[in-house]
């Protein structure tokens, strides 16, 4: 059987890309997303991040259909702060997806993923989550968004670190600014980069091999400090 990897939030921007990269390298992939449509390359399961029946309704889809799971990309996220006031609320709600969504997932996951050979954690991060970036002060900070990609980076050391024994590798991935839903009303250029090209560094490290790394943070320039 083909590898199986499940990808949040995989119905548009970067996060469809992934999808169609794995799908075209010959895996299963099981896209998630809170409101699925039919797609030609990949099996579609309702998936939000925020919702832990959800969540395991998922992931027991996943366990019924393949028996394992080799890859998952915690590719969901949010970014909520473009132009408003950033209060305690919008914090709270940042990191519910950003943060303890990736928990809840990860968590669900975990017993497929001890049953591959070769088991592999993406998350998705960001360089405005690197605590050596943000301490530079002509930094621009996003004090919701970094902040939870600065919780994420914390998860995926603290994963890597617990999950050596079973073989589960765990990085964090940075994809670069790719102009995508998500960032439509930046205050500042979002960049040129193709969606193509965001998924490039997450599909690397989605393909691994068992030898491969553990604990890194990658973009599309090599090793970001975390």
């Amino acid at each position: 059987m083909s590898e199986v990897a499940l990808v949040t939030g995989g119905n548009k921007g970067i996060g469809r890309e992934i999808v169609r990269q794995l799908a075209g390298r010959g895996f299963t992939v099981y896209l998630g997303a809170r409101d699925p449509q039919p797609v030609e390359d990949a099996r579609v399961v309702r998936l939000d991040v925020t919702d832990a029946a959800c969540v395991a309704e998922a992931v027991r889809t996943v366990e019924i259909e393949a028996g394992r799971l080799d890859v998952l990309v915690n590719n969901a996220g949010v970014m909520l702060e473009w132009g408003v006031e950033v209060t305690a609320a919008l914090m709270r709600d940042t990191f519910e997806v950003n943060v303890f969504g990736v928990v809840t997932v990860t968590s669900a996951c975990l017993p497929l993923l001890r049953r591959s050979s070769n088991p592999r954690i993406v998350n998705m991060s960001s360089g405005l989550g690197s605590l050596s970036m943000l301490s530079d002060p002509t930094t621009r900070g996003f004090l919701a968004y970094g902040a939870s990609k600065a919780a994420l980076n914390a998860l995926t050391l603290i994963y890597a670190n617990a999950l050596r024994a079973d073989g589960i590798k765990v990085n964090a991935v940075s994809p670069g600014m790719v102009p995508t839903d998500q960032n439509a009303a930046a205050p500042f250029p979002r960049g040129e980069r193709t969606t193509a090209d965001g998924a490039e560094i997450p599909v690397s490290l989605a393909t691994i091999p068992a030898d491969g790394p553990t604990g890194v943070f990658h973009g599309p320039d090599g090793v970001i400090p975390w």
